[in-house]
């Protein structure tokens, strides 16, 4: 058998690496070095070495405001969504009836897609801000500000919900059984217990949410458009104003791509080892 596998292993796995080679490591390696370069096209690239990078760090307007939004909303939004569902479902895995409607109701805004979610929550904060201020969304960043973080926890918080759930249900219920024996109140067997217990599931969490604040781009560009002033442009988003939206500035949003994926990867991997260095086994 082990030499069946090796005489067609190569077989099999040759169109995915095909695949991989085409759709991921070419796509990559042209980004990287068209962010050295000015272009209108792929092919009248001109080399211009650094210069792309140094305008990306001297725009403090553009790029280097759109990384401080984005780094204050992936904060907020983190804890807010993570705490929020974790809260759920605790309470949800208590046996309450009608648990599993509200594990329904909670999950489907996570099945509506960004742009029509973000046109929907549009609507209803501008109806609710004209009404009491007298001005939409687009009026104030914070109104952009507080709007795109509603918008992240109601989509994200019941698809949490349901990784928190599975990992509480995935705790030995003869620890809380033990505990409750030796006079643990619900506070202690919380900290004690379920929360060390979930440290795979907050690990999980929280790296979708790192992950998901910082790419947000159809919700960003629906709900506010960056606007007003470019005020509320996220990273994802003020990439694709500065390529499409600028003509002769294509190289600099390669720049900004690169840059983009160089610090989502290094707060990934931060948060992934601090998470996983807590994770009981």
């Amino acid at each position: 058998m082990q030499k069946y596998y090796k005489k067609y292993f190569s077989i099999f796995v040759l169109p995915t690496l095909l695949a991989y080679l085409v759709a991921f490591i070419i796509p990559l390696v042209m980004g990287v070095y068209l962010s050295f370069c000015k272009f209108k096209t792929v092919s009248d690239a001109e080399f211009v070495g650094l210069s792309n990078y140094l305008f990306v760090f001297k725009d403090s307007q553009g790029f280097l405001h759109a990384l401080w939004f984005t780094i204050k909303f992936a904060v907020v939004g983190i804890l807010s969504t993570n705490l929020i569902a974790f809260a759920l479902a605790v309470l949800l895995t208590k046996k309450v009836k009608g648990t599993n409607i509200f594990r329904t109701i909670f999950f489907m805004p996570n099945l509506i897609g960004g742009i029509v979610l973000g046109y929907i929550w549009q609507l209803l904060l501008n109806g609710i801000l004209i009404k009491i201020v007298g001005a939409d969304i687009t009026f104030s960043a914070t109104y952009g500000y507080w709007g795109l973080i509603i918008l992240f926890n109601w989509q994200m918080i019941g698809y949490l919900m349901i990784i928190y759930i599975a990992g509480i249900q995935s705790i030995p219920a003869d620890l809380f059984e033990a505990a409750q024996m030796d006079g643990a109140n619900g506070r202690q067997r919380l900290f004690k217990i379920t929360l060390p217990m979930v440290m795979t599931s907050i690990t999980i969490c929280t790296f979708l949410t790192l992950t998901n604040s910082f790419k947000m781009f159809d919700q960003n560009f629906a709900l506010t458009a960056g606007a007003p002033a470019h005020k509320t442009s996220m990273l994802a988003l003020d990439i694709y104003n500065t390529y499409y939206g600028r003509i002769g500035f294509a190289g600099i949003g390669q720049a900004k791509a690169v840059i983009f994926t160089i610090i989502l990867i290094v707060f990934a991997v931060i948060q992934l080892r601090i998470t996983r260095a807590k994770e009981v086994e």
